[in-house]
């Protein structure tokens, strides 16, 4: 009797003209959307390639170290699974108003956006009246006067609408991957495929859960009329309403200070307060290593030529000067080290309370499946605020490396040339760390998503309990 039940409600779904007009909607959007989103990701292979190459005809004609240090900064190249979902990808780069504006204006939508809005709006389509719409008709007190139970013919409607959904999702997205494959540029690997099986499972939870709200609020209502207004407000309430007000919300309750006017306090405690710090220093060590070598006393009248030819005739100035070299060296460093560890509690101190702030945001948000559904995918493709995190961890690495290695560098450049200003001279990093982005093991990304798929299932078992409950409350008359 139950598959009977579900063969009618998927029978009576597909034969219907919203989903023919959601099977249509779904092969436009959804092939388009990945084979214009597939040739982005490779024209983003090409500019992260073009820039690398750049980078290094930098590096070969003018390496200071004084300088390179912008050029060089780890950047991540994109992830294959740029070709289904955008995430953090899509965040406004207002540089792209000087070239086209429309794509920061208009920007490009992907799988999360057409899960979370199109399907979840359409699971409230398909269960709007799917008991309402059922008493109007008359069938439910027919169906009920032959002795179908009250549970059978829920769960029922909950599995025919789910299964009916899932067949203009998976053939779209079937043709989707076409797309990609025949793409000899886009190159997924085993970890992609068991990501997208992972986003597939929480898409058809997520609009389960909506199909569990539409019964919900189709039992809750005598009309099909008043319930299909109710769903709609309902959806415009957990879909764009919620996710949006959250960090407005956390704003509020946990504030932040201004980011310009930490920048600003940095910049002064690094730069002014610095060199204040480093030439009273300087100062003072100076005069004090004058007493103990009076042959150095001419030497801040003296050219670097003069220095030289000093230090390859005297040998008591030689070894004078290097002593004052390396006195000078850690003078400087002792004063961005203290500058440093002012700026690094300021910068510590605003990252605390923004950290504070965001995971409130989280989880104020997390009220919403849209958000979950989001920080689901994101995180499982790659292309979310984990990501940035996992990518923050590997360049915080590579950049110890290379401070080893330019400290190194330079020790090696002074034991040849004391008088050599090494932060502007041009040298030989063929030998350099190269940063290698990794992208995140896919355990660990499976248990990144336990809490927003746990919400969704806990959500959509809630939403059917009520669904029940009003259900077996419901008078058919």
């Amino acid at each position: 009797m139950m598959k009977i039940l579900i063969t009618k409600e998927v029978r009576n779904h597909v034969l219907s003209f919203r989903f023919l007009v959601t099977l249509l909607l779904l092969l436009m959007i959804v092939p388009i959307t990945t084979l214009i989103l597939t040739n982005d990701y490779v024209r983003k292979q090409d500019d992260y390639a073009r820039r690398q190459t750049e980078i290094q005809n930098y590096l070969s004609r003018y390496a200071h170290f004084n300088r390179i240090g912008n050029v060089i900064a780890p950047s991540q190249p994109p992830v294959p699974f740029y070709t289904l979902v955008r995430g953090l990808s899509a965040d406004v780069n207002l540089d792209a108003f000087d070239n086209d504006p429309l794509p920061v204006m208009f920007p490009l939508i992907d799988l999360t956006f057409i899960v979370a809005i199109l399907l979840s709006l359409a699971a409230l389509i398909f269960a709007y009246d799917s008991v309402s719409g059922e008493k109007e008709d008359g069938t439910l007190k027919l169906m009920l006067a032959n002795g179908l139970t009250r549970s059978k013919i829920i769960a029922a409607k909950l599995s025919g609408g789910i299964l009916t959904l899932m067949i203009p999702f998976l053939v779209s997205l079937a043709v989707s991957l076409i797309i990609i494959l025949l793409n000899p540029r886009v190159a997924w690997k085993g970890s992609d495929w068991g990501t997208l099986g992972m986003i597939v499972v929480g898409a058809v939870i997520y609009f389960g859960l909506f199909t569990c709200l539409g019964i919900l609020i189709s039992s809750r209502h005598q009309s099909s009329s008043s319930s299909i207004m109710t769903s709609l407000f309902v959806w415009v309430l957990v879909v764009l309403i919620i996710p949006n007000l959250s960090p407005y919300l956390a704003s509020l309750l946990r504030p932040t200070p201004s980011q310009i006017m930490i920048n600003r306090e940095a910049h002064r405690l690094g730069d002014t307060d610095r060199d204040a710090l480093g030439w009273k220093m300087q100062q003072e060590k100076t005069a004090a290593l004058l007493k103990d070598y009076p042959v150095l006393a001419p030497v801040s009248r003296m050219s670097d030529k003069d220095i030289q030819d000093a230090i390859n005739k005297d040998p008591a100035f030689d070894r004078a000067y290097r002593v004052l070299r390396k006195e000078i060296e850690a003078v400087w460093r002792e004063a961005n080290a203290i500058q440093g560890e002012k700026i690094r509690q300021v910068r510590d101190d605003l990252n605390r309370k923004v950290g504070s702030q965001t995971r409130l945001s989280i989880i104020l948000s997390m009220a919403s499946p849209l958000a979950d559904l989001t920080y689901l995918t994101s995180d499982l493709s790659n292309t979310g605020m984990r990501n940035l995190k996992h990518f923050e961890t590997l360049a915080g690495g590579w950049g110890q490396a290379y401070r080893d290695y330019a400290n190194a560098k330079m020790e090696e450049l002074r034991a040849k040339d004391p008088t050599l200003d090494v932060w502007n001279t041009p040298v030989d990093i063929s030998d350099m760390p190269r940063f290698q982005y990794r992208e995140e093991a896919l355990t660990g990304r499976l248990k990144s998503i336990l809490a927003p798929m746990t919400i969704l299932i806990i959500l959509t078992i809630i939403l059917f309990g009520a669904a029940y409950i009003s259900f077996i409350r419901y008078d058919p008359r």
